[in-house]
């Protein structure tokens, strides 16, 4: 990757990080209280929703810059043809090179398989808003099938010191839920964890597609 795209995803990575912490914090903290074993009233209702705002705004400017960074590096190392059958594979690969989670292995292979599908349906490339439409869905998809994993790794975080719970153990967290509470303790939280993250990716992945094509257009003008 040349010298602009290299700053235009670094900048755009650390813009759309820090946009959708801002806007969707709240949505995430009411997830995180619907999946307590406490309940949510007991585990903090509404209360205080926005408290921690800035400080994870700022935490995630760097984070998502290097994301995107190394997501846009390793593609161009694993550079295939747009009609290559390999392509999810080299996006599955750029997404677990920057983020080592199995969120990130769904959502952006399905994010750039839906912008391609755009793209081929209109016969060029898409729009940042249509990025950002393909975003919210590949998100939402994704937000739904990592559900467990997600109330498994809440459980984990707020079990008891020395409780067989808090070893970390994902897939003895989500057997306990299972036992406990069913399908329905596993996809806890599943609707707002899905709008959360829907209105995130489009947020997200429409405001580093708008920011870095802006980016790289004035860097193209400059002389």
């Amino acid at each position: 990757m040349d010298a602009p795209g290299f700053t235009a995803s670094l900048v755009a990575g650390g813009v759309a990080g820090a946009a959708v912490d801002l806007i969707l914090f709240p949505l995430d903290t009411i997830k995180t209280r619907l999946q307590s074993p406490q309940g949510f009233n007991q585990a903090g209702g509404f209360r205080g929703i926005y408290a921690g705002v800035p400080s994870a705004a700022i935490g995630s400017f760097p984070n998502a810059a290097a994301f995107f960074l190394t997501y846009e590096y390793v593609k161009s190392l694993l550079h295939t043809d747009s009609t290559s059958h390999f392509r999810p594979m080299k996006h599955m690969l750029a997404a677990s090179t920057g983020e080592v989670i199995p969120f990130s292995l769904v959502q952006f292979p399905l994010w750039e398989s839906l912008k391609a599908l755009w793209s081929w349906r209109r016969g060029r490339v898409v729009e940042s808003w249509q990025s950002a439409v393909c975003g919210a869905f590949a998100g939402g998809f994704a937000a739904a099938v990592t559900t467990p994993l997600d109330v498994a790794k809440t459980r984990i975080m707020l079990a008891k010191a020395g409780s067989s719970t808090a070893v970390g153990n994902v897939l003895s967290a989500m057997h306990g839920v299972w036992r406990s509470q069913g399908l329905a303790g596993l996809f806890a939280g599943v609707f707002p964890r899905m709008a959360a993250i829907s209105m995130g990716g489009f947020i997200f992945l429409g405001a580093y597609d708008q920011t870095r094509s802006l980016l790289l257009e004035v860097g193209r003008k400059s002389p």
